[in-house]
């Protein structure tokens, strides 16, 4: 493995700049300096190969493992999270062959899922203030040597120049305020029957748009930027994530999950704003919520953890954004030496913070009463190193792009306490700030 260092710098747009005109350009974004959270920004382009999941694509997550096996594997070091492998995103439908589902085979705005097998990253540690080039030994030597004249050019100090995004006309609800609410009366009587103890309901917001997406995430970063958010440019079309929540990151056999459920708008004046994050974090319904979500995810790592290793370190933790502030938990674990992450995530696929307890029955739900598919929407976008780590978002706060039309979606967790119009306020609640921001850009 070859490492080249570079300047320090938290302008890591300027490093997405300088490849974004090569195939397949990604940027898993830290959202430094603009919200805390985050540790690295990894930048990489060009993939070696690519794989195009469909939503019937049988072992989809063996396919991913499949495809970092053409890639040697590295050495571990303590200071590199990604030393070649895939990022890409698993959508929310790929999850349904892991919980005995029918295939979803509606059509979506990108394929089901999509990974590319990436033999270089640049990579800014913004915890150790350290930048460098990482060149897995597949790399060919042409492109070392161009990468890093690329990378020696940069000037760091100087912002993007994206080109011109316009938005055609305003987002287009799914719902009504009244459909929305009648589909959470449904629900409700399906918790009331026993049949789920909670299920996360979404809807789907939709625009016309022509011009350039960097420039749309660039805005949207700008106002609500999370510690997990990632730009990708697929064939396809892009995908433009501000998702502050983890979903599980692999450090060898060591796991980490982070799931949020809970949820409060943030007020304009401070007093305000503090009595509502007091307000949540005292919230009973809120904290069963949560609580509801802890345990389905410490049931899926049991799957593929060791015996006695799924702990919880953290229940209830304030997470606060630009928009909404939010109840977070921690969940760990250790897997058996010989367990693929690529197997982990098959276990855990989708997040259970996204679907509802008890999960399978929750995804039937969801399945009846969404009017159309999620997508990447609510499914997980991320990267598996060939030196055994690994870190994936849940794609929430995250609009998919393709031929003319950008899409972003929204939602809520719903128990037996839930009202329908509170849940409809909350939903956009999280999402109003992303259209707003977005249509900013109307012509």
């Amino acid at each position: 493995m070859k490492i080249v260092s570079l300047p320090y710098s938290l302008n890591s747009a300027a490093a997405f700049t300088a490849v974004a005109d090569l195939p397949v350009p990604v940027w898993l974004d830290s959202g430094r300096p603009l919200c805390s959270g985050g540790r690295y920004d990894i930048v990489s382009a060009d993939p070696l190969n690519t794989l195009v999941l469909g939503a019937d694509s049988p072992g989809p997550f063996t396919q991913v493992d499949d495809l970092i096996r053409e890639l040697c594997p590295q050495d571990r070091n303590s200071q590199l999270p990604f030393c070649g492998g895939a990022i890409g995103y698993a959508g929310y439908e790929l999850g349904v062959e892991g919980n005995y589902l029918p295939a979803d085979l509606r059509p979506t705005d990108l394929p089901a899922g999509f990974f590319g097998l990436y033999s270089w990253a640049f990579i800014a540690d913004h915890q150790l203030g350290s930048s460098h080039l990482i060149f897995h030994p597949a790399c060919p030597a042409r492109q070392v040597r161009e990468l890093i004249g690329r990378f020696k050019s940069i000037q760091w100090q100087t912002s993007p120049m994206p080109g011109e995004f316009r938005l055609l006309a305003p987002f287009e609800h799914e719902l009504s305020a009244e459909g929305y609410r009648a589909r959470i009366e449904r629900i409700l009587g399906y918790i009331a029957a026993g049949d789920v103890y909670q299920a996360n309901f979404t809807q789907r917001f939709c625009a016309p748009y022509e011009g350039d997406l960097f420039s749309a995430y660039l805005a949207l970063r700008k106002r609500a930027a999370g510690p997990f958010s990632a730009y990708m440019a697929l064939p396809q079309g892009s995908l433009l994530s501000m998702s502050p929540e983890r979903f599980i990151r692999a450090d060898g056999c060591s796991l980490r999950s982070e799931p949020i459920k809970g949820t409060a708008a943030r007020a304009a004046d401070a007093p305000g704003d503090q009595q509502a994050a007091s307000a949540l974090q005292k919230s009973p319904k809120d904290r069963a919520e949560n609580l509801m979500i802890v345990d389905l995810l410490r049931n899926d790592f049991s799957k593929r953890c060791r015996s006695g290793s799924v702990r919880v370190p953290e229940l209830f933790q304030l997470a606060s954004f630009a928009n909404v502030h939010h109840l977070v938990s921690i969940v760990t674990g250790e897997m058996p030496e010989d367990t693929a992450y690529s197997e982990l995530l098959a276990a855990c696929f989708p997040g259970g913070s996204i679907t509802g307890a008890p999960k399978r029955r929750s995804m039937e739900v969801i399945r009846e009463l969404e009017s159309s598919p999620r997508g990447v929407y609510c499914g997980s976008i991320g990267y598996i190193s060939s030196c055994g780590r690994a870190d994936t978002n849940i794609a929430i706060r995250t609009f998919t792009a393709s031929k003319g039309r950008i899409t972003c979606a929204a939602g809520g967790g719903i128990v037996a306490d839930s009202e329908p119009a509170a849940e409809h306020r909350e939903c956009l609640a999280k999402v109003n700030l992303l259209l707003e921001t977005t249509e900013q850009f109307l012509c």
